[in-house]
Parts: C-alpha cells; structure tokens; sequence
C-alpha cells in the first residue's frame, strides 16, 4: 500500500505539466541577474552580440552563441578554458568597449558570470579543450631576435601588421572577420593595446593559438616551439613603450627658420612631447574605441613665427571626403549609430588639430577642453588630409573659433586665415606641419604667443577609415607650451667678465701679499747688518 502510493506520488511529480498549466518555477541560475544587469547592453540578454547599444560600437560585442571566442589558450578552434574567460572578464580588452570588470565585480561573481556565459553554447564546452603547451620559455637575445624578424618575413606577417609592426601592410584594408566586419591588424609597436597581453609568453600563446573568427591564425603547424618563441620575442622588440608620464609643458625651442617640410631632419632633432588621447565622450555622438591614442609634438618658434609638428600613427591614408559630417544620430540616445558594411560607411578624411584658448587665461580656470565654452572662447588650427594641394595659395589647415560643443565651431574669414601646414603620410605614420605668425591683428579670435609665458594647448586626431569627423575624435586634455626667450648674448659674457674679474683680483691679492712678505723681511734684516759691520 505504501508503495504504490509512493510510486503515485513519483508520477505525478514527474509527469508534464498540463496544458495551459503554470510551469514549475526554476531555481535560479547563478550570474544570470548579474549578466542581464551588466553585461546585456551590449552582449544581449540572450548572448546574441544585439544587446541595446551594440549597434553603436566598433568593433561589435560577442556573440556568445557560436562558441567562439578570440583569446584562448587553447588549440586553434576550440573553445577557451574558464581562465581564459576569467582573464577577459578582469581585465577587458583595449581598444573595445569591454571594459575591466576586476575593480567592479568580486571573484565569486565574474565566475558566476563566465559559468552563465557558457550557458549560451553548452555544445562548444562539452568537451574539455585541448591547451597550448608553452614548454620552457626562450629567453630574448640579439640573435633570437634576428631569426625571428626572418621568420615574419617568411610567414609573411608584414602583409597585414607592416612592415614596421603598424598596421599599414598591403592587404590590411581587406580583411573581415567570420561576421563580416572590418578586421584592423594590430598595429604592433602599441604593446598596451595588445588582446590578451603583451608578454613574450602572452604572445607566443596568440601565435600558437591564433584568434578564432579573426584571419589571425594559428602558428602551431607553421612553426615549432623553439621558433614562435622567436617570432614572439621579434614582436615585443617592435613595441615602443610610452614614457612616463613626467611634465606636461613642451618646451619650444627658438630657431632662425622653421621647416614646413614635416620630414625635414631638424625635427628630428627635437625631443617630443608624448601626449596620450582618448575618446570624446563628454557629448553625443560618445565614442569610446579612437583609432589614435598617443601623439607627439614637436615645436619650433622665431621672432616672427611658430611652428608645430605632429606625428601619430594611421595604418590608411584617408585623403577623400565625401561627406560634411556623421549624422547627428538617431534621437534614440546620445550614440551615432555605425553602419559598417562597405556600401554604407562613409568616406572620411584623415584630420588633426591644435586647440588654444583665445585670451590667456590671468588664473587656473581653463576652457572647457572639448570645444571651449561660451565665456572661454577657443582658438583652432584644423588641418585636413583632402586639402592637401601642392599649388602656390592652397593650404590645408583652416581656421575656426568654438565656442563650446553645443554649436560647430565657425571658421574665420579669409583674411584670417593665416596658418599654413604641410602633411606627408608613409610607412603607416601621419606627420604634419602647422606654422603662424606669433602675433596677428585678429585679437579676440587669434592666440597670441608671448614667450616666456605657460600657454595652454589641447589636440584632436580624426581617423577617417575608422569612421570619425566631427565629435567622434580622439583628444587630450589641456597640456601647456613654454616658449624660451633665447639667451641675450650679452649673458655669456657676464660668466667670462666675472671669471676674469675674479682672476685679476686674486692676482692683485697674491703679488700684495708678496710685497707685504718682501717689505717685513727687508725690514728685519737692518739692525743685523748693521751689527755684523760694528
């Protein structure tokens, strides 16, 4: 009796639920509130890569639901292990809009997190991937380093990275991704912006593993071990570390001329100022992933005029502009939504510009450093790579006044244009030439260099093959520029007058003291001589 009730019991609590009945409420499943929360804006709730504002991010967010996944350290194809997504998760990835959820979340929640994701593709983590087998570490050398320049040459590397590690190589313009976005190699002289670490050990695991979905491939059945250590010591050695961050005053330096050719070596000569960037995302259109992010300014001045040069890298020469501006958006939020097929992206201009603020300030307070305010009017010399023109009276920099992001900034009549700039592209590199007067009678609109005087200054860099212009830009925030009064030249002879002076006086002094010694020795001898003859 008691079994079969027990047995009743087992059917009905494992027989469906009838037609039209509630279902059974679920146990819930760990990181799933904490995915939706923060994650599902971008990835989509269902893990899609559609999420609220994916549509407005360059590159797209995953899609966690095919299972792959680009940074891996395991077998080329396979799915990554939980410590490859819990590195991810900790610490982003540079140069996207996933950001580092190590300082956010506790450990215990981006694992529950990561075992949640994986619920979006149960097939791709059934099995247990297979890991690269790193082995002993070759250690870096001149030598290790020669053999594997050679073997970037041999695996043709320098057909999408360059052949400087920058970018710009051949067939970089072309390549997709297995969803159909534009791929940009990396440019590989940018260690920070390296996916999945910029170690020797972190880059041997991204030769051996490659990035699924991406043309990066796999190395492991190209090279063995000995030689991806290698290529992967040749790679750091292309790395060009920032310096640290020190001052934030460029020093200019007087001359008799300044050079309007940007690869004029007299530039070379001066020390830049590295001057790091990052996205506008004070206002609409925000854009969190700017293709530049470093700059470096070098500047000369006379009595007469002044002179910038900027140099930053760009893999693509943006000469061509056949649109005035993005549009202004979709009026769903404060993002421009990108279309990044072939057919519909816009094609833009390679741009640079130096902003100065209109009056120098007599105190602290600054204008705002994104298009200055209405109070605080700036000053812009904004040089465009499509106006670029060799002929005698072209120019392509123009001057425009802002006066905060609110409104366009305004450009300046003919006759106050004063500015001329030069810009030559090559090897994956911009570097251009802006020169003015010091001074010029459109006071009120102009800045007015005085030297001596710490005057501030801020840059703006647009990539157009990364789909900038307008306020989609990388930019600095205020840094200052100190021209220094050449030394009079009466001032080197102030030195040799002093030297000269002291020495006559010390001169003066000893052949004194010599007189003094001669006179008392003279003095005493006297009374002996006059004793000796009595």
């Amino acid at each position: 009796m008691i079994g079969a009730a027990a047995a009743l019991l087992l059917l009905v609590f494992l027989a469906p639920p009838a037609a039209g009945a509630p279902a059974p409420p679920q146990p819930p499943v760990p990181g799933k509130t904490i995915y939706e929360t923060r994650c599902g804006f971008c990835h989509g709730d269902a893990g899609r890569g559609d999420g609220p504002v994916a549509d407005y991010l360059d590159p797209r967010p995953r899609d966690f639901t095919g299972g792959i996944y680009k940074l891996t350290s395991t077998q080329s194809g396979q799915a990554p292990t939980d410590d490859d997504l819990f590195r991810t998760v900790t610490q982003g990835i540079p140069g996207t809009a996933m950001p580092a959820w190590g300082s956010v979340l506790p450990e215990a929640q981006r694992r529950q997190v990561i075992a949640y994701i994986k619920t979006f593709a149960p097939e791709a983590f059934g099995t247990a991937p297979e890991r690269i087998t790193v082995g002993t570490e070759v250690s870096a050398s001149s030598d290790t380093i020669r053999k594997g320049k050679e073997l970037y040459q041999k695996a043709k590397c320098w057909e999408c990275h360059g052949q400087d590690g920058r970018g710009d190589g051949p067939a970089a313009p072309t390549l997709k991704d297995d969803w159909g976005a534009r791929v940009r190699p990396a440019n590989l002289t940018r260690g920070w912006r390296y996916r999945g670490g910029s170690s020797a050990r972190d880059v041997f695991t991204r030769l051996s593993a490659g990035m699924n979905g991406t043309p990066m491939p796999s190395y492991v059945d190209t090279f063995n071990e000995e030689q991806r250590w290698q290529l992967a010591h040749y790679v750091r050695s292309l790395v060009r570390e920032p310096k640290e961050r020190g001052a934030v005053v460029l020093r200019v330096r007087g001359s008799e001329a300044i050079p309007l050719d940007p690869d004029d070596r007299r530039w070379a000569g001066l020390e830049p100022l590295e001057v790091p960037l990052s996205g506008q995302v004070i206002t609409r259109p925000r854009w969190q992933t700017p293709a530049v992010d470093m700059i470096f300014v070098r500047a000369f001045f006379t009595d007469k005029e002044i002179g910038f040069h900027l140099e930053w890298d760009d893999p693509f020469k943006d000469t061509r502009h056949d649109e005035p501006s993005l549009p202004p958006g979709d009026g769903k939020g404060p993002y421009v939504k990108l279309d990044l097929s072939k057919a519909g992206r816009p094609v833009l201009r390679d741009a640079v510009a130096l902003q100065f603020p209109v009056t120098l300030p007599s105190g602290p307070e600054l204008p705002h450093f994104v298009l200055g305010d209405r109070l605080r009017p700036v000053n812009l010399w904004h040089w465009m790579a499509d106006r670029q023109g060799d002929s005698p009276g072209t120019t392509p920099v123009v001057e425009l006044n802002a006066m905060g992001y609110q409104v366009p900034p305004q450009p300046q009549t003919a006759e106050g244009q004063q500015v001329r700039g030069k810009g030559t592209w090559k090897d994956g590199r911009w570097r251009v030439v802006m020169v003015r007067p010091l001074t010029t009678p459109d006071r009120g609109k102009d800045i007015m260099f005085e030297p001596g005087r710490f005057i501030p200054v801020a840059f703006h860099v647009w990539d157009g093959s990364h789909g900038e212009a307008g306020l989609r830009m990388a930019l600095s925030s205020w840094y200052y520029l100190l021209l220094e009064p050449p030394t009079p030249p009466q001032l080197y002879l102030y030195p040799l007058v002093a030297m000269l002076g002291a020495g006559g006086f010390e001169l003066w002094l000893v052949r004194r003291a010599r007189r003094d010694r001669l006179a008392t020795a003279a003095a005493g001898a006297r009374p002996g001589e006059g004793a000796r003859s009595t």
